[in-house]
């Protein structure tokens, strides 16, 4: 069967947005062709978003941005605004202070994406971006392909080529609020990471892979108070590899998620800085901080400038791909 599309909204450029809609067993999820943003996910019985999102087809050009959103072409932060790709240098514009930051102002998120294949529970959007786009070189072609492929799960497979070489490092920029409440204080939070990277005042990393210690080692599961102050990667691998489970977050309302992903890291932002403003959330009211837990499979931040890190450079005939499966499911609350 075909999926279900529907008109979203106008951008302020006058462009259309479309909304589809995916459904299979007890999973209902809602992407939008701004941005590949998964805006809606629903599970059966449960009646609340577990996403964080907006029916405002205009907070997604302002406060929701990133919401959901496919980031890149370089997700999380380049310092200095500039990489050396191929023996050249190039500068790209800031968006972060001096930092550039999910691939800029007009990065993957802020595109609108075609439709490739839409089914009853299955959805591929396809991106192309032109040699110099946000300063990056290469006509790169990416696709995203949402798909609902099981009753209790939804695998996002990302992937792109490119011309020229150039860097390539996208991430899913979700919030999840598994208990539909104001903020997620009390969920509880597994990563199976034994060091993380910590980072300077800029949100950039020094170049340490530090061992989990306190609020940071979440190898057995800790509930979140919110005054964790996470803003970090946490180091799952060297480099890319076979679908692993990663992680774990579980409502106090009783849903549980379980997070796979191929990539070498996750990205945990505590959302202290969510402010939807004026516009509604899924609920009706605005977000405020911590109103979602952002959890982004993605290679380590800062990757050109830092040789050890997981490479984010993609060579013409080469291949970036991504792998990412989260599986809901209810469990005894408390």
């Amino acid at each position: 069967m075909a999926a279900d599309i529907r008109s979203f909204g106008t951008l302020s450029d006058g462009r259309a947005v479309q909304a589809v809609r995916l459904q299979r067993g007890e999973l209902t999820a809602v992407v939008l062709t701004r941005g590949a943003v998964l805006q809606d996910l629903r599970l059966a019985g449960t009646p609340y978003s577990l996403t964080l999102g907006s029916d405002v087809v205009a907070a997604y050009e302002g406060p929701l941005a990133y919401f959901g959103a496919i980031v890149g072409p370089v997700a999380n932060r380049i310092g200095g605004a500039t990489a050396v790709i191929a023996g050249r240098r190039y500068d790209f514009p800031a968006n972060e202070g001096a930092v550039l930051l999910h691939g800029g102002a007009h990065g993957t998120q802020a595109q609108l994406w075609e439709i490739v294949e839409a089914e009853e529970h299955r959805l591929v959007l396809r991106l192309a971006l032109e040699d110099g786009a946000q300063g990056f070189p290469g006509n790169r072609e990416i696709t995203a392909e949402y798909a609902l492929t099981a009753g209790f799960e939804l695998t996002l497979t990302l992937s792109a080529t490119s011309d020229a070489p150039t860097l390539m490092g996208l991430a899913n920029h979700s919030y999840w609020n598994l208990d539909g409440s104001a903020d997620y204080a009390g969920h509880r939070l597994r990563v199976a990471a034994d060091r993380y990277l910590p980072v300077t005042d800029e949100g950039l990393p020094t170049g340490e892979a530090r061992p989990v210690t306190g609020a940071f080692d979440l190898r057995g599961g800790r509930s979140l108070d919110l005054s964790e102050g996470f803003d970090h990667c946490f180091c799952l691998a060297r480099s890319p590899r076979a679908l692993t489970p990663v992680a774990e977050l579980i409502g106090a309302k009783g849903v549980r998620m379980v997070m796979e992903t191929t990539e070498p890291g996750l990205q945990v932002y505590d959302g202290r800085g969510v402010n939807s403003g004026a516009y509604p959330g899924h609920a009706g009211q605005p977000y405020g901080p911590f109103a979602g837990l952002a959890l982004e499979a993605q290679r380590w931040p800062d990757a050109p400038n830092h040789p050890g890190f997981p490479s984010v450079t993609l060579a013409p005939g080469g291949r970036y791909e991504q792998v990412t499966r989260w599986q809901f499911e209810r469990v005894e609350a408390g």
